[in-house]
């Protein structure tokens, strides 16, 4: 039986759920509110699990071709203190593929290659229980019916609404992101400084991490303990000596607040701040950890949408995974598709409720009062 299926959003979740459907034949339709598909910047780069992530693109058929396209020196990691000390130096092993990394964009064109897109269809409402089906409202003023919505639309997700009432938490951490481009040519002192993947650095209550993206594309995070509108008043609440509020869009105000919050800091961890481009503020929210919901026939969520949760290398992961067991699910079903996605909601719920539990307490102790902590989290997942 073919159903009439939508899902909502074009991100790792939602095209790896239709990469899969389409692998068996089974039509699918793609909405995404984004114009096109480079409307807005990709984002940095993943680290996809050879247990996750990469059990997802074996699934869809591409793992070859991501493997073609990742890279696994991208695993090596290095961690200094604030004074610049090399404290860890973590090389992968060679023909490491365990966790090779690949930028965004990258695994976004390798998913959409064959699907049919529906771009700039942003969705208002998703209206379950109708007599055709489930309603989907689009801003557009149009609507229409499916047998299943799946909403892989993010963190703030008009899908959840329609099964759950949770909204997304601010953690007390913000990041900030800037980046740096043509690094080897440009700066090739902090291009050293990163090498093949990752570097951080982590004091008391903030961290900054560079990561290196292909084509000498550099991503650099600041992240800091502080209230959610601490641009508002820098000074009294991270003691930053401005006496009026911080312009997020100023790119020169932001970066000599931010290397005033580091100040101190060794000066090569500082030029990943000075030579930076644009700053994006990212105030990090989650998900309560165990976030379920009663089933609503013809509705169910992905990714972020289900179980949104810090930023630690797992969530586009699991997002992958639960599109395609979700697809494959639906795909094979012989009986009532309904119990099929209630029985794949259980499944995804107590895995993603033990991965919100390590990662929230993992962002706790990379952002902590004792930076030893962060260096800890290292030390026990990385071989020895």
């Amino acid at each position: 039986m073919r159903h009439r299926i939508a899902v909502i959003g074009g991100g790792p979740a939602g095209l790896t759920f239709a990469r899969v459907l389409h692998r068996h034949d089974h039509p699918v339709t793609v909405l995404e509110r984004d114009p096109a598909p480079d409307a807005r910047p990709p984002g940095g780069t993943l680290d996809l699990h050879e247990n996750l992530g990469q059990v997802a693109l074996d699934k869809a058929g591409l793992l070859a071709e991501f493997q073609a396209l990742s890279r696994p020196e991208g695993q090596a990691m290095r961690i200094l203190d604030t004074d610049g000390t090399v404290l860890r130096d973590w090389q992968p092993r060679p023909n490491d593929l365990a966790n090779p990394e690949i930028d965004r964009g990258q695994l976004r064109d390798l998913l959409l290659a064959p699907l049919d897109v529906q771009w700039g269809r942003g969705v208002t409402e998703v209206q379950p229980g109708t007599r055709n089906g489930v309603l989907v409202r689009f801003a557009d003023g149009r609507q229409e019916t499916y047998d299943l919505v799946v909403g892989a639309d993010g963190a703030w997700s008009r899908v959840r609404r329609a099964v759950s009432s949770a909204t997304p938490h601010y953690t007390g951490i913000t990041l900030v992101e800037t980046s740096l481009d043509d690094v080897d040519t440009r700066h090739p002192d902090l291009a050293r400084l990163i090498g093949d993947g990752s570097v951080a650095v982590y004091g008391a209550n903030r961290a900054l991490v560079a990561q290196r993206n292909s084509g000498g594309h550099v991503k650099v995070y600041a992240r800091f303990r502080a209230p959610l509108d601490w641009h508002t008043d820098p000074d009294r609440h991270l003691g930053l000596n401005r006496r009026a509020g911080l312009d997020l869009a100023d790119v020169e105000a932001m970066r000599s607040s931010l290397l005033a919050l580091y100040d101190g800091w060794a000066a090569p961890v500082l030029d990943l701040l000075r030579h930076g481009t644009a700053f994006v503020h990212r105030p990090l929210h989650v998900l309560p950890v165990s976030h379920t919901w009663a089933h609503v026939p013809g509705v169910t969520l992905l990714g972020d949408a289900a179980h949104l949760m810090p930023p630690l290398g797992v969530g586009a992961n699991l997002a992958m995974l639960e599109g395609a067991e979700l697809a494959e699910a639906v795909a094979t079903a012989t009986g009532d598709l309904d119990e099929t996605v209630r029985a794949f909601e259980e499944q995804m719920w107590a895995r993603a409720g033990r991965w919100a539990e390590i990662t929230a307490a993992g962002l706790e102790r990379l952002v902590s009062p004792d930076p030893t902590e962060a260096l800890a989290v290292f030390d026990e997942v990385q071989p020895s």
